[in-house]
């Protein structure tokens, strides 16, 4: 179970060292276990922001994110890697430090399987293409198994063979996992998530039992016609 209560959140701008406004404010949210959320909102509502605290990235100004389970890290996020290392280097790596001592070779084995970079698997990841890195680390972090995984448009990466391929991963595991998802495809949303909680720049976050409910909200608000100030008439000149 992961329990979000009171989060505050806002960055600061380093060259004249002011606060800038609150990216999230006052979000609070339970999320059971077993149950999957989309994470919806505009551009600029912190959906990427929240992603990273619930993950451990970054920290909260304000509150708490209380985990109770084994959270991935976002998942298809490629900085961690050492460029000079192969990738069976790094995924040696990360097994041993995720207690997978005894289960390399079934790590390698699914990331071989998965990620289809061929021979690149044992040359540096610094020499990938941004295509192979992609799928190198959408690979390591499926690899792995978690409570939660943290999806930021990771499904976004690759062609339309491996979005389908990585769908269907997501949807194995989700027999015995739950996952955190921001995406704009809707598609995606509705068949992988139950629970939606809507982000809303300056109000308070909408949570919904139901992910299409919570869709149909956002889309409704997002459809409805922005009031704009009446024209005043313009002044005569005088003559």
């Amino acid at each position: 179970m992961i329990e979000v209560k009171n989060l505050y959140k806002r960055y600061h701008n380093q060259t004249h060292r002011q606060s800038v406004e609150w990216v999230l404010q006052d979000v609070n949210f339970t999320l059971p276990k077993g149950i999957s959320l989309a994470i919806i909102g505009r551009n600029g509502a912190g959906k990427s922001t929240l992603m990273r605290l619930i993950g451990g990235e970054d920290h909260p100004d304000r509150g708490e994110v209380i985990r109770r389970c084994r959270v991935s890290w976002p998942i298809g996020v490629s900085g961690g890697f050492q460029g000079s290392m192969t990738g069976r280097q790094n995924l040696k790596f990360l097994a041993r430090v995720h207690g997978y001592t005894d289960r390399i070779k079934d790590v390698i084995d699914f990331m071989q399987d998965f990620a289809e970079i061929g021979k690149a698997f044992d040359q540096p990841i610094k020499t990938y293409s941004s295509g192979m890195r992609s799928r190198f680390a959408f690979g390591v972090s499926l690899a792995f198994e978690f409570d939660v995984y943290l999806s930021d448009e990771a499904t976004a990466t690759g062609d339309a063979a491996f979005k389908e391929k990585a769908k269907q991963v997501f949807r194995e595991r989700l027999g015995q996992a739950s996952v955190i998802m921001v995406s704009h495809e809707e598609e995606i949303l509705r068949d992988l998530c139950q629970a939606a909680l809507w982000l809303r720049k300056g109000e308070e976050p909408l949570w919904f039992d139901d992910v299409n409910e919570g869709l149909k909200a956002y889309n409704d608000s997002v459809k409805r016609p922005v009031k704009r100030p009446a024209k005043t008439p313009a002044k005569r000149q005088a003559a």
